[in-house]
């Protein structure tokens, strides 16, 4: 996928600007920036260049339901006060939008439309909703990189119907990963954490045969667990990975790479209460494991520092 920062001419342009934001919400309010800040440089850059910006994004998982606490009104007010712009959320339905009704004032830089994922057709990968998305802009610029993954409307199928770009995060995401596996120095660990193993399958497959350690975290290791015969409870799991798992170790043992998974966890009957420390034999049926243990993070530090090379991909914990 070619740069944005190719494109010569941008003025007047309406680009599809997908992002992650998905921050942390609590009561409406963002707990954690980090996700805002740094998509900041690739939103300067189009304004710079005087494109019409049409952000979309997600948060949480409302599985095509408008749920109010899952609004990106939030994410949107602080936008407007990072970059000093008024910026217009679109909260009307997205279906009944048609291109002439953006961008009605002349002078508006910035539209933001509500939750993608509050329609059912973005998960789906539906092809009319990715062709009606389409059709609101002239180009798309990709800088989700930690959804870039997912065969989602707005992620995947779009690009089928507008030229598409990589935003400056995503190559920057992307070099990184080039000079990882290019440049790299042995001994190497790499973290995968995540809710789904067969979103990741391609990541690891590729890696064990250059990596020395892969260590599995998140609601995905939930799955390494249940098929070594322990208990997981009621803890998140993706259903039907014995043959992906199969393969993994298989191709682990092929390639001498060691695949390290928890030994012991955080668990609780809710995600409200608080986290006892259990081994994996103390499970209980109505235990949810929320975090891994003591004796698995001592033995993750150990790996790493003796590890020449690092990386990490998905997140640890219960999400």
């Amino acid at each position: 996928m070619k740069s944005i920062t190719e494109v010569s001419n941008l003025e007047n342009k309406r680009v599809i600007l997908r992002l992650d934001l998905n921050v942390p919400l609590k009561n409406q309010e963002i707990q954690d920036e980090t996700r805002i800040l740094k998509i900041l440089p690739v939103i300067n850059f189009l304004i710079e260049k005087k494109a019409k910006i049409i952000i979309i994004s997600h948060v949480g998982r409302p599985k095509g339901e408008i749920q109010k606490e899952l609004s990106l009104i939030p994410i949107c007010e602080n936008l407007k006060s990072k970059l000093n712009k008024d910026i217009k959320l679109i909260t009307n339905n997205l279906l009944e939008i048609k291109k002439n009704d953006l961008f009605t004032a002349t002078d508006e830089e910035i539209i933001f439309l509500e939750n993608i994922r509050f329609y059912k057709e973005e998960e789906a990968n539906d092809e009319n909703f990715s062709k009606h998305l389409a059709s609101l802009a002239d180009l798309y610029v990709n800088d989700a990189f930690s959804c870039s993954h997912r065969a989602h409307a707005s992620v995947c199928k779009i690009t089928e119907f507008l030229p598409a770009y990589a935003g400056l995060q995503l190559n920057s995401e992307v070099e990184a990963l080039k000079k990882v596996t290019s440049e790299i120095k042995k001994p190497v660990t790499c973290i995968i954490g995540g809710s789904k193993i067969s979103t990741k399958i391609g990541i690891i497959k590729n890696l064990i045969p250059k990596f020395d350690n892969i260590i599995i975290v998140g609601g995905m290791a939930n799955n390494i667990l249940e098929y070594n015969g322990h208990s997981i409870g009621k803890s998140i799991k993706e259903d039907n990975c014995k043959d992906i798992i199969d393969e993994i170790f298989k191709t682990s043992k092929k390639f001498s790479c060691s695949i390290v998974y928890p030994e012991d966890v955080a668990v609780g009957k809710n995600l409200a209460d608080a986290s006892k420390i259990k081994s994996l034999n103390e499970i209980e049926n109505d235990d949810l494991i929320l975090d891994i243990g003591p004796k698995t993070i001592e033995k993750i530090k150990l790996i790493i520092e003796r590890s020449k090379t690092l990386l990490w991909n998905g997140p640890a914990g219960y999400f």
